[in-house]
């Protein structure tokens, strides 16, 4: 049975890994991994799905131009692409003031241009054959910012304006591109990227209780928020559209009412909500 092809990046954990297992059970997935021998939870979860034959396990550093020149010529021995996956990212926690440049190069180098140099050198793959798509995964905070996240936050409001000029560009061609935007799901990542933030968590500084208060905040919303499989689903059926035809796919709990009280709402109401949940 010819199966169509689809690339995943940054597939070996959270939703890149269960979207790859996912895809799998109609698609070809080529799953791509910084480290493919430390992909064991991929090709775990795969063979528990019984879909392991369909993943094949390709190196890719976004942020590594050489190596997304070496993954463009391995794409060759497959011929057409039908489906791009941009899920690799990363998320730097802190606040403007402590961090520094360096945090802002890093995120923008895997969220923003690793996302941008992939998705170029895939389109002449994609552009073989009309009904191919591209789904960029973003984030609530592409929409919205929220304190202590500005790297993040920044850099996935980057990739929302990228989506939408390449979804333009695109439509001649019949290549739709959509973007999912999750909101807090158990991934951990918010958790790892504040956790990570030494500098504010120090007693000595400015920020230390408002460090405290925003990391309870976030660890408590991470317990209830939802099952990651939701992301992964709604990214196969958008696969299974023959027309995409909206570019933003907001999922997650509370995450439509936000955007509905954000769009109803002067700016000046938002703030006041965030500064009696946060500025305590």
């Amino acid at each position: 049975m010819n199966r169509k092809i689809a690339i995943v990046t940054g597939a070996t954990s959270g939703f890149g890994l269960l979207t790859a297992v996912k895809l799998a059970q109609t698609y070809t997935v080529i799953a791509t991994a910084r480290q493919p021998e430390q992909a064991s939870a991929l090709r775990e979860t795969a063979a528990l799905h019984n879909v392991e034959a369909f993943i094949h396990i390709t190196a890719l550093d976004v942020t590594d131009e050489r190596s997304i020149s070496d993954f463009g010529e391995t794409l060759r021995a497959y011929g057409p692409v039908d489906l791009l996956v941009n899920n690799a990212g990363t998320a730097y926690g802190g606040f403007i003031e402590e961090l520094t440049m360096d945090h802002y190069r890093k995120q923008f180098e895997t969220n923003v241009f690793g996302l941008i140099s992939v998705t170029k050198t895939v389109l002449p793959f994609l552009r073989k054959h009309g009904g191919a798509k591209i789904i960029n995964v973003s984030s609530i905070s592409g929409l919205t910012g929220f304190p202590a996240l500005s790297p993040y936050a920044s850099s996935k409001h980057a990739l929302e304006g990228f989506s939408e000029s390449l979804r333009l560009e695109m439509l001649p061609f019949g290549i739709e591109t959509a973007v999912v935007e999750p909101g807090s799901y158990q991934t951990s990542i918010w958790r790892k990227s504040m956790s990570g933030n030494m500098t504010a968590s120090a007693p000595g500084s400015a920020y230390h209780h408002y460090y405290k208060t925003i990391l309870s905040y976030v660890e408590k919303n991470e317990i209830e928020s939802g099952n990651p499989q939701e992301v992964a689903d709604l990214i196969y059926q958008l696969t299974l559209k023959k027309r995409i035809r909206k570019l933003r796919y907001p999922v997650g709990k509370g995450v439509k009412l936000t955007l509905l009280f954000r769009a109803l709402f002067p700016w000046s109401f938002w703030e006041y909500i965030l500064k009696k949940k946060l500025f305590k």
